[in-house]
Parts: C-alpha cells; structure tokens; sequence
C-alpha cells in the first residue's frame, strides 16, 4: 500500500510540472517504448512502469489534469487490472477506444498533448496529429522528459561492452550487408537511411551486446549513404574498432545522430570512403531521398529531416533479418535441440520433485490426492523452479541467458497471459492445478521461445478438453500447407477452430517471428487476427512460433508453443505456379499426455503426436542421462489409436 500510495504522490508533482510548462500542458503521453521504439527496454527507460506500477511490455500511460489512463492489450488485461491503483483507468485495447481517439473526444479544443519525441515514432505521431487536427489540439514536442524530472533514482546508464557475432554464427559479412543496402538505396534513389531499430543494427553490424535485458541489442543508430557508414554509440563501450574500420563503419558518439540526420538530409554528411564502391558523386546528386521506417524512427531524428525528401517505407534491412541464411537456419536447429533437452531435465527433475515434497501422483499418473511435506527443505515456487530451468539451460553450450523473463505460472495465475513471478509475491507449486511454463534463451547460435502446459495431479474433464483443443489448433496450423503470398492474418484462424467449435477463444497473437541470437519477437511478419499480420506474407526460411492457448480467469492457463520454419511443401501440383509452403518444428519437448482427452483427437492428429514424440526422443536422448532418458521414453509412448 505504501508503495501505491507513493506512486500515486507522483501523479501529483508531474501534475505540478505540467502545468507549469510553457505552454501548459492539458495531457502527458508515456510510452512503453525507449528512443529506438523496442519492446523490451533497458531499466532507466521503463518510464510508463515507474508512474504506474504495471510491468508489462506492452502498455501507454497518458496523464491529464484529472485522470490517469493505462493502455494494454489482451495479454496484460489481468495483470494490469492486479497493479494498477484506484487512481487508473485500464483502457483495453481492441475494445475501448485508442488513445489519440479518447483524446480528441475528451480533451478541449487546443489541448496541448506532451510527448517526448525520442519516445515516439513517426507513424504514431502522425496518426495522433491527424487524430488531432479536427479540434486543433497540439502534439507538443517536450525538450526533456518530465517523468525523468521526478525519477529521482532512475537507473544510470552503463557501459557494457559491444562484441563481435562472427560469420560462423552470423552466416554474412558486413561487406555483403552492406553492398545489398546500397542496392536498395540505389533503386529507391535514396542517398542514405537511418537505422533505429536496435537488432536491425545489430544483425547489420555483425554486433552484439548487453544493454537491454534478455536482447543481445547495443543502444545505437545507424546511418548507412551509398559512400559511407556509421555507427552511433557511447564510445565507452567500443573495443572493437578495428573491426569497424575494416568493414567502413565510423564510429560517432550516440548523441550526434540528430544533428548528423540534419547533414544527411542537407547532403553534407561526409565519412570514410567505401573501400572499392562503385558508387560516384553523380549518384548522390541523383539520389536525394531519406530513408526512414516510420515504425521505428523517432520523431525527434524525423524532425530533423526535409519532410518533402524523406522516403517513409519498410526498413530494407527488416525482411533479410526474419528470411534466415543456411548458417543461421542449421544454428537455431542446433540450438533448439539443447533448449529442448534442458526443458526434458527440467520437467524430469520437476516431475520427481513434486511427487516427493508434494505427494503428486506425477507427470504420468492421474491417481487422485497429494499430501505435501510438513518440512521440506525447500519449497518449490514459481520462481525457484524458474531459476532451476535456468541452471539446465545455463549448462548448455553457448547459452548467453534468457531470451525473456520466464514465464512459470501455477492455476489462477497461469490465466494472466504474460505472467511475471516476484520471488516475494509468487506463488507456491501446486499438485492440483495446472502449471505453464513459457520460457526461452538466447545462444550464439540461436534464440528459443517454447511453452508446455503440464498438471501434476489429476486433471478435471475440463481442462483435458480444453488442453486438446490448444492441442488441435497448434497441430492444426504445424501441418498448414498454403501458396506463396499468404500472410499470417489467413493462417492465424487455423489454431483457433478447434477452440471457437466450444465458444472459447484467446486474446492474443498465435505466432511471432524469433531473431538469430537477436530478439525473441521479431517482424515483420506475425500470425494474428491484428489487421497488420496483412502487411507480410511469409517466406521461405522465415521462422516463426505456434502458441495458441486458452485462459479462464481465476482458475487456470494452457499455451503449447513451438518454433517453426517455413519450407518450400513437396505438393503433387502447383495450381497458378505459385509455389506452396508448409512449415518444420525445430522445437523439442513433449506434449503431456495425460492433460490430451484422445476421444478429441482424430487418427490423423494421433499420428502427428506420435510422430513427433517419436523424432523428440530420437533427437534429445544423446543430451540426457539415464534417467532422464527413461523419463522421455515414457513421455514419448505412443497414442492408441481409438477404433
């Protein structure tokens, strides 16, 4: 309560600096997102968490004289309804109105709306002024963030190290990255872009770092001209400069994008000349185009920018990032099948441990009853069963940690859909409900993201049927076979069918692409019912995840999630000469058994289960002892086929 009560305390002294602002402010916009509009944020850049309280991803706090609202999708609905104090207003998005709306509807003509423009993108900021226009309200570009000005210990910034993913990982020089953007910049008559997007510089550079938690990304910009190439930075974290040099890159201190956008914009922005570039100044006279993403440039760098000469597309550099090379395709293969054994040790070690310090009947048995132990040594907990798939992982070659916080939720909070345990407030495993685990780390060959919905105990009818629909789905869009040019937002009602036969349903996307040893949500492509899942179609050698679920509030959660490849189908015919793709599963664990009410399954779909469970103990065993090979060989049996 203290804790609240002080967050609320700020509400007041931002309130306090608003309006004393020149000019006024009548409402503040806090976005989830850092200068580089990512997902994930380092701790100092957590600003919408910090005057709030609520620690999802994905989220936007706007602040008015007299209200606070919170914005959230479908995956945080519960836990923001958990965190938020009675001075907020959960606003859900997909079913009330957007945030530029309610502000058009509700603020007064001539509002003034504060926005740090570092914090916002250019297509977001466009959509809020057009939004905003039909009452002469202003999007008001703020000089310094004002939650900063009342963050009294934000974290300060470091200087962790930038290093090198080697072409053995990487699959591509830089040389080769390079030479394929100028192309681009070429046929667009672009003399040069500016890359925000943090993996997008990363995957360009060849670089990797520590910056943000759970993503190998490095606080930076990039500005790439058919002449030169820099890489914006805090120098302090640069040992690899010879490096640089020798792929043409200059490195310039971070804070110098702004005025560099500027000197691009004007055509003045000079570096080291490209070793060998065929490109003369006639075409840079000819080539007078920015290039920008509005998804992920900022306003601030857009501001310094000749509007009329900005080119405003898909970053060139999104669609080479998500179509995997050979290299990095045969390194997320490798990678998935060590995550897939520490996920069997992990499930093996939960499943003894819970039937000798709980009395379950286990991971194989629906005997009823459980009887904890009076004193047990230690207790089992969301959390340090978490830390304890973290120690199988941390085993691994190549593990450089976790791709995201774990996801380890026991009954009701397995219903919050993207739940995160605090070791003081999580709760205690439970031998009669349901436990899911969504988990994933980054290796140097690879990033993983797989969940497994298990029940110690004995499950009701209920939530067997339940889990055989989540089932059914995932199977469903895994054995997809669909002609080149279909997107993700065509396959997304694949996985959800065999749930909206009962009336059941779930309120987020179905798949999402997975980095190389990047970010474990990666675009452009998705598989959703969003209306930007039509954007992309998928590609060959794009990967992708399978996840659909099912949540009842207050009682329990089901997600099965595997990473997929998209492949070129063997088709006996190809109608249209289109080509056909299908996808390969490079995620290995078991699908629990006992939780499947086989009468649901039809013969075709046992067969997919027990295909895969055959091709999971094959791969695992040689990773496993003795022991935890016998627990996969039982966990891996085969369906009966019912006649």
């Amino acid at each position: 309560m203290a804790a609240a009560a002080a967050r609320d305390a700020l509400l007041d002294e931002l309130r306090a600096l608003m309006a004393a602002h020149s000019p006024p402010l009548h409402a503040l916009v806090v976005p989830s997102e850092d200068a580089h509009q990512s997902e994930y944020v380092s701790e100092r850049d957590k600003r919408r968490q910090f005057i709030s309280g609520f620690t999802g991803s994905a989220g936007l706090a706007l602040i008015t004289m007299k209200e606070a609202l919170l914005w959230t999708d479908g995956r945080y609905f519960l836990q923001a309804e958990q965190q938020l104090s009675d001075r907020w207003k959960l606003m859900r998005m997909g079913e009330d109105s957007p945030v530029e709306a309610w502000i058009a509807d509700n603020l007064s003509d001539e509002a003034v709306v504060g926005i740090n423009p570092w914090c916002i993108s250019v297509d977001t900021a466009q959509r809020y002024e057009h939004a905003f226009s039909k009452k002469h309200q202003t999007l008001f570009q703020l000089s310094s963030d004002l939650v900063d000005e009342i963050w009294k210990d934000r974290p300060s910034a470091k200087a962790l190290p930038v290093f090198v993913q080697p072409v053995e990982y990487a699959g591509r020089t830089v040389t080769e990255k390079l030479k394929e953007l100028r192309e681009k910049l070429l046929h667009e008559k672009a003399r040069g872009i500016i890359i925000a997007a943090l993996d997008e510089v990363a995957w360009l550079y060849n670089i990797r770092g520590d910056d943000v938690h759970y993503s190998p990304v490095v606080h930076s910009y990039s500005i790439v001209t058919l002449h030169s190439a820099f890489f914006y930075v805090d120098k302090r974290k640069v040992s690899v400069e010879n490096y640089m040099t020798e792929n043409g890159i200059d490195i310039k201190d971070y804070n110098m994008v702004q005025s560099d956008a500027s000197l691009l914009a004007s055509g003045q922005l000079k570096g080291s000349a490209v070793s060998g570039s065929s490109y003369g100044e006639n075409d840079m006279n000819e080539n007078s185009k920015v290039w920008i993403d509005s998804n992920s440039c900022c306003l601030a760098l857009y501001s310094k920018l000749d509007q009329d000469q900005v080119l405003m597309l898909q970053s060139p550099i999104a669609l080479p990032k998500a179509v995997k090379n050979p290299v990095e395709l045969d390194g997320l293969r490798k990678a998935h099948i060590r995550d897939g054994a520490a996920v069997v040790q992990y499930l093996a070690w939960l499943d003894n441990q819970m039937q000798e310090n709980y009395g379950a009947s286990g991971y194989f048995s629906e005997a009823k009853g459980s009887q904890k132990k009076e004193h047990m040594e230690v207790k089992l907990t969301e959390v340090t069963v978490s830390d304890k798939l973290e120690g199988f992982r941390a085993s691994k070659e190549h593990f450089k940690g976790l791709s995201f916080p774990t996801i380890s939720s026991v009954g009701p909070n397995a219903a919050v859909i993207h739940y995160s345990p605090e070791a003081n407030s999580c709760a205690e495993l439970d031998a009669d409900k349901i436990y899911l685990c969504d988990s994933g780390a980054q290796y140097l060959d690879g990033t993983t993201d797989i969940t497994r919905t298990v029940h110690f105990g004995k499950p009701s009818e209920h939530e067997k049927s339940c889990y055989t629909a989540v089932l059914k789905g995932h199977i469903a869009l895994d054995s997809a076979v669909f002609p080149n040019g279909t997107t993700g937002h065509a396959l997304d009602i694949l996985a959800r069918t065999p749930l909206w036969r009962s009336g059941l349903d779930y309120r987020h996307g179905t798949g999402h692409g997975i980095g190389s040893y990047l970010n474990v949500h990666e675009g452009p492509h998705l598989i959703s019912f969003r209306p930007s899942a039509r954007n992309v179609p998928l590609q060959a050698s794009m990967t992708v995840t399978d996840e659909p679920g099912y949540y009842e509030d207050g009682s329990f959660g089901i997600r099965l999630e595997n990473v997929l490849i998209v492949k070129e189908a063997n088709t006996n015919y190809n109608f249209g000469d289109k080509g056909y793709l299908a996808f390969e599963h490079i995620t290995w664990a078991p699908y629990q058994t006992k939780l499947i009410d086989t009468t649901l399954l039809t013969p075709a779909e046992i067969e997919w289960v027990n295909a895969y469970h055959a091709e999971c103990r094959k791969i695992l065993q040689l990773y496993l002892n003795e022991q935890e090979k016998e627990w996969l060989r039982k966990a891996t049996e085969p369906i009966a086929v019912s006649c």
